[in-house]
């Protein structure tokens, strides 16, 4: 059975529906919006975590309803919270880039997955060489009114800037 780690927002609250769609060996990590930061301190947890429990996938997974994303795109109301101060920044600045690459769609699944994409990137420089076997890291957002796990965008639809020569 594949054991997998899912990194999610507290205020989602998906480990029961997580564990319902996905029947693996499920374990968690819960920080505002995926907000976590990568200090020597988390990381060396993560690594040890990682290697104990023979992890082999590893999940992003916000929500489309997740309320820390919705102020950031929002009223701000928690943008006063300073671990979350540089998180709304990113956002904002996501919020942007998704205008300028996406005009039909969902602008909201833009932005998450360029999020999603940006912490999977920093996640596997983080875990780079941690063992032999390969890691797949991916990010899954949740919409609750269709009850549904959608796979992000991928990293080449979110560019980190759009030029035109």
């Amino acid at each position: 059975m594949t054991t997998c780690f899912y990194l999610i927002c507290p205020t989602d609250c998906l480990e029961y529906t997580i564990n319902k769609k996905f029947r693996h060996n499920n374990y968690f990590y819960a920080s505002l919006g995926n907000s976590f930061i990568y200090d020597s301190r988390t990381m060396e947890y993560l690594r040890g975590f990682i290697k104990k429990h023979n992890i082999r996938a590893i999940y992003f997974v916000l929500s489309m309803d997740n309320k820390i994303i919705l102020d950031a795109l929002g009223s701000n109301e928690f943008s006063s919270i300073g671990a979350l101060n540089n998180f709304y920044k990113e956002i904002r600045r996501q919020k942007k880039r998704s205008k300028i690459s996406f005009e039909v769609g969902n602008p909201q699944f833009a932005i998450l997955s360029y999020y999603l994409n940006k912490k999977i990137k920093e996640l596997e420089l983080q875990l780079n060489n941690l063992s032999k076997l390969p890691i797949k890291i991916s990010g899954k957002i949740y919409n609750r009114n269709q009850d549904a796990f959608t796979t992000i965008y991928p990293d080449l639809v979110c560019l980190e800037k759009y030029h035109l020569n």
